[in-house]
């Protein structure tokens, strides 16, 4: 028999002509039972009232006879989202449920856009709903007397923890729930619940958000399995010889994208960075301009006063077309929108599934995606991208451990509020995933370095943040405090500049590294207008209208995302099918001419085989590897390689790479044939020592301890409207770092950037299992008279490097392209084919 909670939840959803799905049903028991978990659902399926309306009903259960009527519950739900523009949406969405239900309560947010007479408001009055972020989380445990705030919580939700999980954000839920389960223990604790899509390592996730405290048998996974109808097409090029063989902008698609986009409803066109998505939208602009006023742009980098305009047009289906980034990625339901289109490859399989489920964002709706190639190889990328979805393979998301300036800072959050007890507060730490294997050593070393600077900064009264006083660690300096809570959201934070008009109004934030090189009179592109900048004053860029139809595009930083090693092994399946002249995808087919081009050219490598191609220019020699491991991997991969050369016969390299292979390129002649014959070529053995010698470890780690020390709170970045210049704070945390280098080898912070440096920039992981996979390959080595499809984009990666030329990009690519013509010289194939590869084969 159904409980009065769930009898009100099932005449809610008559009343809505609604239907359960069975996936809600088993979440609404699996919650009356009183467990904690990890919901599994797809975008779009109504995973915000699976959680929500059990939580109601519950309620419900527990006051059966005035429900209706009781009112000054206290908080009861916090609802934590990554993007604090998911909250106004899953907040509209509970309240509208509650006052058609006649439940007298009310649905608040906080995050960094709420107003400080809001939150003074929240305050005095809790609401029974709070939707909050990490930090704004934080921040609420940075207050005096917060236990109050929760003292009547009965659970935690973290919204699309597939996003935060992996990162230092997520370290920061991981830490937040830890101290909300301890405050939750002495009323029988706090139940948490996390919503994720799917991932490679949804077990994994469900342990990191609940930590190592909760009793196992409490915990319950609870899967959607609603098949999402998906409708997944690749836009390709009319006459794939002549389209780009590299590049990444792929607005030479514009006509066929134009004609896809006028025979939708609505648009979302997403781009990987918001340069590409300022390109997008103003070749647009310039070639259909009948789009005027039915077009926006979103990413995150625009004012948010903007990017809510933008939502809020979406929902009320003014627009026809928005070109974004991942910044409407996630969850925010835009109804209206039937069709996404991805411009470029996504690089990772669950980023696609997300931003395809951003059309027919509604139970039983068809998600309709199109992909849009921004070079020829991405095509074959098209491919996997669709056969990995089939096959139902996701990436994983790898949790972060032992992030010591995560921990640091929240010590001091604590200590800035109500204060902390060093035993109690280490148990509580080491209950959490990502501290589990935190030392007793180690977390002594911590309380040292926020009461006495650590060993080294002992006599700087500048880091002797904490006091102890009978064994309760206490910031009492306002002036400290103050500074924490402004540096609580520097996991997110970036050096930027505020791009306002002259005469008032803000259009968003560029790099301060873009902004630094313009001249006063210089036009550039921002928000979707011609901009002249007109001078910089106290971290603001002023500017003007432009007329000027050509401006510069601002880049920011992490644009180039690498391809995730799910994606590229499916990849490398797609083209050992090619190999094997198995042509049954519709981008394999309409790729095979550049395909035979390759083969005669050089070779097309199969599965059980690694291809390195060898040739001489006017540029020097040429040694090109094809792993097909992504970006990052070929760095590291490429550098280890060059040094490892460098063993048998001296040489200077220049190094370029994409997400297919590299290129080592010397002035003189390598004898590659004599370093294959090394068997330690290919080899584990000594990798870090060889990391570390070929690459610029110090330097690597110097540009990650930046970032740790502004989370640490080593820097501090400046007061709102005055922070410290970018070039300044470089130079204090390099110092600190050289400081900590000479005088405190085993510092935490240094070894943590170390630690990032290999795992994040390299992917040491993935670099070994690339070597391991290597080494059992037979290697093909072919000496080509000319770049073949495959080394051209990699060749071309060189060319954007900085250097000093009066020619563009596009200039010194064309004139590459016209020096290695396509054409096929018969008679240097033919020269070539006479000289026999070597085939060495390796242990299958």
């Amino acid at each position: 028999m159904n409980s009065p909670g769930q009898q009100v939840i099932q005449q809610w959803y008559r009343n809505k002509k609604w239907e359960q799905f069975p996936f809600q049903q088993e979440m609404e028991a699996t919650y009356l039972q009183g467990y904690s978990g990890l919901l599994n659902a797809p975008t779009g399926s109504g995973k915000t009232y699976a959680l929500f309306l059990p939580f109601l009903a519950d309620y419900i259960n527990k006051h059966p006879n005035d429900w209706q009527t009781r009112k000054d519950n206290g908080l009861h739900m916090l609802w934590i989202t990554p993007l604090r523009a998911l909250t106004n949406d899953i907040r509209k969405a509970m309240q509208e449920a509650c006052d058609e239900m006649g439940l007298p309560w009310r649905i608040a947010t906080r995050t960094g856009d709420t107003s400080a007479a809001e939150k003074q408001a929240l305050k005095k009055k809790l609401p029974e709903v709070l939707l909050t972020t990490p930090e704004s989380l934080h921040l609420m445990l940075a207050q005096k007397e917060y236990p109050k705030i929760f003292k009547s919580l009965q659970v935690v939700v973290v919204d699309e923890w597939h996003e935060l999980l992996g990162t230092k954000r997520g370290v920061q839920v991981e830490l937040g729930l830890s101290r909300l389960k301890t405050l939750g223990e002495s009323r029988g604790g706090v139940r948490i619940w996390g919503i994720s899509a799917t991932i490679g390592n949804l077990e994994q996730a469900a342990e990191v958000l609940l930590g190592n405290s909760f009793p196992k048998d409490r915990i319950k996974m609870v899967r959607a399995n609603l098949e999402k109808k998906l409708d997944i097409r690749s836009v390709i090029p009319e006459d794939i010889e002549s389209y780009s063989w590299t590049g990444h902008i792929g607005v030479k698609m514009l006509p066929q994208v134009m004609e896809i986009v006028a025979k939708s409803k609505t648009t979302l066109i997403f781009t990987n960075t918001r340069s590409q998505s300022e390109i997008w939208y103003h070749a647009i602009l310039d070639n259909y301009p009948e789009y005027a006023g039915i077009m926006a742009m979103h990413h995150g980098s625009l004012d948010n006063d903007l990017r809510n305009w933008v939502e809020q047009a979406l929902h009320a289906e003014m627009l026809k077309l928005v070109v974004c980034t991942s910044s409407l990625d996630l969850g925010v339901d835009f109804r209206p929108v039937d069709t996404v289109i991805q411009v470029g490859s996504p690089k990772g399989v669950a980023r696609f599934m997300q931003r395809a489920g951003r059309s027919g964002h509604h139970p039983g709706a068809v998600s309709r995606a199109y992909y849009v190639p921004t070079n020829s190889l991405e095509l074959l990328e098209g491919a996997a991208l669709k056969a990995a979805i089939k096959k139902g393979i996701f990436e994983s998301r790898d949790p972060m451990l032992l992030t010591m300036d995560v921990l640091i800072q929240f010590m001091v959050t604590l200590a800035v509020s109500d204060g902390f007890r060093a035993e109690e507060l280490y148990q509580e730490i080491i209950s959490t995933y990502a501290f589990a294997d935190l030392s007793r050593k180690e977390y002594n070393q911590l309380l040292d370095f926020i009461t006495h600077g650590g060993k080294t900064l002992a006599e700087y009264d500048e880091f002797l943040k904490v006091e102890v006083e009978n064994g309760l660690y206490k910031v009492n300096s306002r002036r400290v405090a103050m500074r924490h809570r402004l540096s609580i959201g520097t996991i997110t934070s970036e050096m930027s500049i505020r791009v306002k008009w002259l005469s008032g109004g803000m259009l968003g934030t560029v790099e301060e590294g873009f902004i630094a090189k313009l001249k006063p009179g210089d036009v550039f592109w921002f928000a979707g207008r011609s901009l002249e900048f007109v001078r910089v004053k106290e971290m603001s860029a002023f500017v003007k209208k432009s007329n000027a139809k050509k401006g510069l595009i601002p880049s920011w930083a992490g644009g180039r995302m690498p391809l995730s090693s799910q994606l590229s092994a499916v990849f490398r399946e797609k083209l050992d099918e090619v190999a094997h002249g198995i042509e049954k995808d519709e981008e394999v087919i309409a790729l095979k001419p550049l395909f035979q081009i390759q083969q005669k050219l050089s070779h097309l490598p199969q599965s059980h085989e690694f291809l390195i191609e060898s040739f001489k220019s006017r540029e020097g020699h040429h040694l090109i590897f094809y792993p097909f491991e992504g970006r990052l991997v070929h760095e590291g991969m490429a550098s280890i390689f060059a040094y490892r050369i460098t063993r048998v016969k001296p040489a200077s390299f220049s190094i370029a790479m994409n997400d297919y292979g590299f290129e080592l390129l010397a002035d003189e002649d390598i004898p590659i044939e004599e370093v294959l014959e090394d068997a330690s070529f290919f080899s584990l053995d000594n990798l870090l020592d060889d990391i570390h010698s070929s690459l610029n470890a110090n330097e690597m780690a110097r540009r990650k301890f930046r970032d740790i020390a502004h989370i640490g709170g080593l820097v501090f970045t400046g007061f709102p409207g005055q922070q410290i210049k970018n070039k300044h704070l470089q130079a204090s945390t390099s110092l600190l770092f050289e400081v900590f280098s000479e005088y405190e080898p085993d510092n935490l912070l240094v070894r943590q950037a170390y630690n990032e440096a290999l795992a994040f920039q390299l992917e040491e992981f993935r670099l070994r299992g690339a070597l391991q996979r290597i080494a059992k390959q037979n290697i093909i080595l072919k000496h080509i008279e000319q770049p073949t499809p495959f080394a051209f984009p990699i060749m071309v990666d060189n060319l954007s490097r900085d250097r000093l030329s009066t020619e563009s990009l596009e200039e010194r690519v064309a004139k590459m392209a016209r020096r290695y013509s396509t054409d096929i010289d018969e008679e240097a194939v033919q020269r070539r084919s006479r000289r026999p590869a070597i085939i060495r084969k390796r242990g299958l």
